[in-house]
């Protein structure tokens, strides 16, 4: 009797950079850092990387930054450091929107940038944790640009981000002529945080020591789902 062998088709790759594609939804779990910031008015209009075709949609100085350690997501492992600075203009729609951002594997640079427009860009991450985390992202020369020591404190507490209004979690970009929008989900659990040090180049990340702490967590663990995109053409 003959042995079926069924033929398993190759996996897809980007032409520009030959990486695996991985086609959205993701399902991501790992831990973190998030931050709520006020920002000086300066920094956000003129130091937050926003694309000339989104300008900050009004006045508002709430600024969001994270650093994610996902152990395990759709690419594998990795380390990611974003910067939200509040919601920016989409035509006649305001929008949260990633400005900036690091990831340390190439995969999730290319496939995030297909799957969500989002502009994510590689470098090498450190990352020691202890009774205070350390955290610095290196350039691919070398040089340190960025520098956390991180503290979590208190009890460890169910995370309110399903209770979080869609609006807060519906973000936009927009890359090669596209607009891309997306709703990520999540659970899981926090703990209070502080920083008690940092340091950003404010020529490769926004210099987040401007502004004032309003609010500090340390995700203890999550899971979350990054869904497919809506992707129309961009009017802007």
């Amino acid at each position: 009797m003959n042995d079926v062998v069924h033929a398993v088709a190759p996996q897809e790759v980007d032409t520009d950079s030959g990486i695996a594609l991985a086609p959205s939804p993701w399902d991501l779990a790992g831990q973190g850092y998030m931050f709520a910031l006020w920002m000086p008015q300066d920094v956000l209009d003129h130091a937050s990387f926003i694309l000339p075709q989104t300008p900050r949609a009004g006045r508002g100085r709430i600024a969001f930054a994270m650093f994610v350690d996902y152990a395990s997501s759709d690419v594998g492992p990795y380390h990611e450091l974003l910067y939200i600075p509040g919601k920016l203009r989409f035509g006649d729609e305001a929008r949260l929107s990633i400005s900036r951002i690091f990831v340390s594997s190439q995969a999730s640079v290319v496939n995030g940038r297909l799957n969500w427009g989002i502009p994510k860009d590689r470098c090498d991450f450190d990352v020691h944790y202890g009774s205070r985390d350390q955290i610095s992202l290196r350039t691919d020369d070398g040089r340190r640009f960025a520098e956390m020591e991180l503290e979590a404190f208190g009890p460890r507490l169910p995370a309110p981000m399903q209770w979080t209004p869609r609006s807060w979690r519906t973000l936009s970009q927009v890359r090669d002529g596209k607009r891309f929008t997306y709703v990520p989900e999540a659970s899981g659990h926090f703990r209070f945080a502080r920083v008690r040090n940092w340091r950003f180049d404010p020529a490769v990340f926004p210099d987040l020591t401007q502004g004032r702490v309003l609010a500090a967590m340390k995700i203890t663990d999550f899971r979350m789902r990054f869904p497919v995109s809506r992707i129309e053409s961009s009017a802007v």
